[in-house]
């Protein structure tokens, strides 16, 4: 009986400034279900992928140093986990082409990120368009068993299963193992500063490694409702870095004063992030360490691609 442990893939595109939703509506919990012991984790930067929306080179070099750096803040176990950019395993857009080979327009044309955007008249490129596939060669690569995802992703994984299917049944050869999608517990949506869920899209954010100062400025913004006893887009945030039991006595005690609660969650927030922030400076100072990082982590992942491929080309009869 073989003991090794199932591969757990997740992909994170290197696009947008990350913010406390990012941190407590799914990076935290993607760093424990990495560190659960239960997988064999591979985490890659998805710098293909966000070539669809980013069209910058120092944008695109900066974002993926920062994607790097956050993940090693919040607790990313570089002994368990193999980091990495996708553009570093050539064998991504390689099968990606195979998998073309293998799939209809009409197939694509059901996918939900493309029938939203032909809906609102959006122009789409052929990434755009192809991106279900390029998915669909990240995931296969691995042999992957689970996939992280919200419940709006699972068609990604739904698609990755019936290109498996197909290329097996197709050239007769188990080649790719069918993965399963791990849908994330429900999580916290965090409201930004206006009451909205928090996004970049909406200028609403408090940024994740915002200085103390920062931090208690934008904290300090976040618009209450007067006509309650207890401001909620304030409460909402605090109950995320202290218990509701420890709340409820607090805003009892100080109910209507909106702003001595938001210098306290102000104070609780800034005590709870002081740790991440001050390993994602740490790191930000270390120049090469990040470098050496994905090196190590393309090395490690090519070694996995490579031979994966070997079994493909002679699936296929190119080798």
């Amino acid at each position: 009986m073989s003991t090794q442990k199932p591969v757990l893939l997740s992909g994170i595109k290197p696009t947008g400034d990350l913010h406390i939703g990012n941190y407590f509506g799914a990076m935290r919990q993607q760093v424990e279900l990495f560190k659960s012991g239960q997988y064999k984790p591979f985490i890659f930067v998805a710098d293909y992928h966000a070539l669809n929306t980013m069209h910058d080179a120092e944008e695109m070099r900066r974002r993926t140093r920062e994607l790097v750096t956050a993940y090693l803040a919040v607790g990313l176990d570089l002994e368990e986990v193999v980091l990495f950019k996708q553009s570093d395993v050539p064998a991504h857009t390689e099968l990606c082409w195979i998998f073309d080979t293998l799939t209809t327009m009409p197939y694509l044309m059901r996918a939900h990120a493309f029938k939203d955007a032909e809906a609102k008249n959006k122009e789409i490129n052929v990434g755009s368009f192809n991106y279900p596939m390029l998915m669909a060669a990240d995931i296969l690569l691995y042999d992957t068993k689970v996939v992280p995802v919200g419940q709006d992703q699972k068609q990604h994984i739904e698609i990755a299963r019936d290109t498996a299917e197909k290329f097996n049944h197709l050239y007769k050869d188990d080649v790719f193992t069918l993965p399963e999608p791990y849908i994330m517990p429900e999580v916290a949506v965090v409201p930004g500063v206006d009451g909205q869920k928090m996004s970049k899209s909406y200028g609403n954010v408090i940024p994740l490694f915002a200085s103390r100062e920062e931090l208690a400025k934008r904290v300090m913004s976040i618009v209450t409702d007067s006509s309650g006893e207890r401001p909620e887009n304030v409460y909402a945030i605090h109950k995320l870095v202290r218990s509701e039991a420890e709340l409820v006595p607090i805003y009892e005690e100080h109910k209507g004063k909106y702003k001595v609660l938001k210098e306290m969650l102000a104070e609780d927030l800034s005590a709870y992030l002081a740790p991440i922030r001050e390993r994602y400076v740490a790191l930000q100072s270390d120049h090469g360490r990040i470098e050496d990082i994905l090196a190590k982590g393309a090395q490690e992942a090519r070694a996995v691609t490579e031979a994966k491929m070997a079994r493909v080309k002679h699936a296929i009869g190119v080798s």
